[in-house]
């Protein structure tokens, strides 16, 4: 057999007139990836009127294959040959067409091959077109739950996802050789042999792509992440990933519609949710709680020493405060010196560095000694004891 290419590009001007009678492809429906060529015949006003032959092709047959298409030439046997550049071809195998040579002669010679082969020809030659373009579309979704390592929550989830991905054949000859059954003059990925490896292949692949992701996305984030996750698919060299090399074909796109969580790994995250925030309240609380027994501490402390129950909680307030950094203000950072030996009317002198407890309570311990032998009255020892106070 041969292939002759008689031009390249469309069929225009004096190929439009030689050229009446021309096998090609015919329409690509959703998902076709192959179909049966068609014979066109033309009239005198250079119209169309097509004939299915179902790509039945002889000695002689014109065949034109369109931009964006690959044509294969096949039988019982197998693949005769794959043309993959666009433009018209003759084909010429030896067997002599009925509607070329000498005619009659050719007629009788193919009907006594078809009486002696049950009436069928020896071998029926056949044309079939690839759709080179690429195929959108073709819906996903994860059947069982996928696990997903999500890093934010520190666990195993559980997911659902749907979505869609767009294939492409990039090499022909091995999409016909590889993937495309023996005989078959028209194929879709929606063929439930195809559908079933493919989702199949692919669902792996994207398990593997998305939670290479998780190290840097929630699982709320993923569906942004979508070239990334057919990048990774492309790149995957256990499934998806291989299927340039094995059919041909590769992953174009993909959309992602939707990942859930299912119902179980739902609780889980409302669960966490809750506890965080029951953890936080109870941070809160339990800050409050020290501040509080610290000041009770303190002023039972004061007490012990003599200050009274009044001086002690108003000492202890005072300490906790300073304790508390969301509650000190800078008055209470800085303590003015008593001079507990000076009169109420001696000029107060310049603020000191702020004072320890130890401190606090020593100076409070001598300003009531005072009182007690009567240098100061109640009145002074109030004022510097809240001095030294900070109240």
């Amino acid at each position: 057999m041969a292939i002759f290419k008689a031009f390249s590009g469309s069929i225009s001007g004096t190929f439009a007139d030689l050229w009446k009678d021309i096998i090609t492809s015919g329409p690509f429906h959703e998902h076709t990836v192959v179909s049966p060529g068609i014979l066109k015949q033309s009239n005198n006003e250079r119209g169309a009127n097509e004939n299915g032959s179902e790509g039945i092709i002889s000695n002689g047959s014109h065949i034109y294959v369109p931009e964006n298409t690959a044509a294969f030439i096949f039988s019982e046997s197998g693949i005769e040959n794959v043309i993959i550049e666009p433009g018209g071809y003759e084909y010429r195998n030896g067997e002599e067409s009925i509607l070329a040579g000498d005619g009659i002669g050719s007629l009788f010679k193919q009907i006594g091959d078809r009486f002696t082969f049950g009436g069928q020809p020896v071998e029926t030659k056949h044309v079939s077109f690839i759709n080179l373009r690429e195929i959108r579309g073709i819906k996903f979704g994860t059947r069982a739950p996928v696990a997903y390592h999500d890093r934010f929550y520190g666990t195993d989830l559980e997911i659902r996802s749907r979505g869609t991905m767009s294939l492409k054949v990039t090499d022909p000859v091995r999409f016909v050789r590889n993937f495309v059954p023996a005989n078959a003059t028209t194929y879709s990925f929606d063929q439930p042999g195809a559908r079933e490896q493919i989702l199949s292949e692919f669902v792996q692949s994207f398990i593997v792509a998305i939670n290479s992701l998780s190290d840097e996305y929630r699982i709320a984030q993923l569906p942004a992440q979508a070239n990334s996750i057919a990048d990774r698919i492309r790149n995957d060299q256990a499934s998806a990933g291989t299927w340039e090399q094995r059919f041909g074909f590769r992953v174009v796109g993909v959309g992602i519609e939707s990942i859930e969580f299912t119902e179980q790994s739902r609780l889980l995250v409302q669960q966490y949710a809750s506890n965080k925030m029951n953890v936080s309240a109870y941070e809160g609380i339990s800050q409050r709680a020290g501040n509080i027994a610290a000041q009770q501490h303190i002023a039972q402390g004061i007490e012990q020493h003599g200050l009274g129950e009044g001086g002690g909680m108003l000492f202890g307030m005072n300490l906790a405060q300073a304790m508390d950094p969301l509650t000190a203000t800078a008055g209470h950072q800085s303590i003015v010196a008593a001079d507990a030996v000076t009169p109420t009317n001696h000029p107060q002198q310049e603020s000191a560095p702020q004072m320890s407890v130890e401190q606090q309570i020593d100076a409070v311990k001598k300003l009531k000694e005072l009182l007690d032998i009567g240098v100061l009255t109640q009145q002074e020892f109030d004022a510097k004891k809240k001095d030294i106070l900070g109240l």
